[in-house]
């Protein structure tokens, strides 16, 4: 399995970012689907989260009401679109899947729930 993330780069405060986060050579469906992200120094936290079964998405209140994360079954790939972002959302920007896991809002996902990740795609917003 594969996951392959694009769609990072320098923004100024504000501005808008989206990223990707393509399947390679395998269907989505079966999978929760995770953004996470690790800021210089800080431990790696989700964001947003795609449970599996109900589709359900949720976000961590840090990005709530900014970002939005969708999802797309026909091209096997999820996207993470970030708004107003702040110099606080300077980060590593991870995509990450497990299969079959249901999740809510609540508790926030942790890493060791999710085997499969992506490489990773930069973000800096700063002035």
């Amino acid at each position: 399995l594969r996951l392959v993330e694009s769609g990072g780069g320098l923004v100024q405060p504000g501005g808008s970012l989206r990223l990707s986060c393509a399947a390679d050579g395998f269907a989505l469906d079966n999978y929760a689907i995770a953004w996470f992200r690790r800021a210089p120094g800080k431990e790696r936290e989700a964001v947003s989260w795609i449970s599996y079964g109900d589709g359900g998405t949720h976000y961590a209140n840090s990005v709530k009401g900014r970002f939005a994360m969708s999802r797309d079954n026909a091209k096997d790939a999820v996207y993470l679109q970030m708004n107003r972002l702040t110099p606080e959302d300077t980060a590593t920007y991870y995509c990450a899947l497990s299969s079959g896991l249901r999740l809510g809002p609540v508790p926030i996902p942790g890493r060791r729930s999710f085997g499969t990740w992506g490489q990773g795609t930069e973000v800096t917003v700063s002035a």
